[in-house]
């Protein structure tokens, strides 16, 4: 039994149900530019990098972009679209379950697939960008969930070993990163996340209040 030193957080669909905000403005991208993309298509890059997705989707269809064109224009409709918002609320439970952990002595770090910049954006506008030790962006690995780069980065920053780390993910191919990573991984089951297979956690739960505190430092 290894004793957990840091819980490692997703943050959309995690942190805060952004789903369905980046469901509407993909949706009108691809409005713009003439493709459909069906549910179970796009349930598929939940959890990967915007890289990933605008790849695969200039590999079936004519794009009037480059990939790292498509993923730039991408990324300024969001951070414009979060920039604009007066407020954005925290999933219920996330808020105590930091103040929980950081007394227990626990380290976080949030390791999500989106930029930097949508990450720093957000995270400051819910005011909780202090509470984490270490931040990392899909940006910044050589390979997007469900590879587990972005995690071992995380636990390298914050100098624990990937077997003393927790994952919280929503989708499946941020639950296979977190196995691959050698991490233990508490699966959070999200309606707006779509349909995602996270059957391989360690523990799944529906809402941040049933996890177990007491255990989870030797889970």
């Amino acid at each position: 039994m290894n004793k957990k030193k840091a819980v490692i957080f997703d943050m959309d669909g995690v942190i805060i149900d952004s789903e369905p905000l980046y469901y509407k403005i993909q949706q009108k991208l691809f409005k713009e530019f003439k493709i459909s993309v069906s549910e179970p298509e796009y349930d598929a890059f939940i959890g990967v990098g915007l890289s990933f997705m605008w790849a695969e989707l200039s590999s079936k269809h004519v794009l009037p972009f480059t990939v790292p064109q498509l993923v730039e224009l991408n990324n300024e409709r969001i951070y414009s679209t979060f920039r604009k918002l007066e407020k954005l609320e925290l999933t219920d439970g996330v808020a105590l379950l930091l103040t929980s952990l950081k007394g227990m002595g626990l380290k976080t770090a949030v390791a999500s697939s989106t930029s930097k910049k949508i990450i720093n954006v957000l995270l400051s506008k819910l005011g909780i960008i202090q509470e984490f030790d270490v931040i990392v962006s899909s940006e910044e690995v050589l390979h997007s969930k469900p590879e587990p780069d972005i995690f071992l980065e995380a636990a390298k920053r914050l100098n624990i070993k990937p077997i003393n780390c927790i994952v919280i993910e929503d989708s499946a191919n941020g639950v296979k990163a977190a196995v691959k990573a050698g991490m233990k991984c508490i699966g959070f089951t999200n309606k707006n996340s779509g349909d995602q297979d996270i059957s391989k956690a360690d523990i799944i739960i529906n809402k941040f209040s049933e996890i177990d505190l007491k255990n989870i430092l030797f889970c």
